[in-house]
């Protein structure tokens, strides 16, 4: 009876950490991806990165520094938005999640196309600067849990 009962607690704990960690992540990425598309709108950090990206450079041949800024920074708090709609309206969380997973996969870029990621090499390993190359590192997570996010909205829209 006693290890039933640890059974069914560790299967309580078991599934309440897996909700909270889909509650923390799917917020999360909300909150991060809202919190740097606000900044966009106050700051470019990332005009270096676009203007050294042989893949993005160009944008600012059709683009001022600061339509690009308030765009990419738009583009964020849409994709944030429509997250935080998974539960509620999933096809729009998906839309978002989807966004959110080319933004990302465009920052991921910069950790190949930047010169200024590897600060120095220790035994061989490349050891990342600290802006931006853990600053963009941070970036592999995030596009997995857009991913996730994204699977996610499918899933609910195949049970509804």
């Amino acid at each position: 009876m006693t290890s039933m009962i640890r059974r069914l607690e560790s299967r309580e704990l078991s599934s309440l950490s897996v909700d909270l960690g889909h509650l923390v992540a799917r917020y999360g990425l909300v909150l991060v991806l809202a919190w740097i598309g606000f900044g966009k709108y106050v700051k470019m950090e990332s005009r270096v990165l676009i203007e050294g990206s042989p893949l993005m450079s160009w944008v600012y041949d059709i683009a001022s520094v600061h339509t690009v800024a308030y765009t990419l920074g738009t583009l964020e708090i849409v994709a944030a938005v429509l997250i935080a709609t998974v539960p509620v309206a999933p096809r729009l969380g998906a839309i978002g999640s989807a966004m959110a997973v080319v933004l990302f996969m465009g920052t991921l870029s910069f950790l190949f196309t930047s010169d200024t990621v590897v600060a120095t090499h220790a035994l061989g390993i490349p050891v990342l600067s600290g802006m931006p190359g853990q600053f963009l590192l941070k970036d592999l997570v995030l596009i997995g849990v857009a991913i996730w996010s994204f699977g996610d909205a499918l899933r609910r829209l195949e049970t509804d």
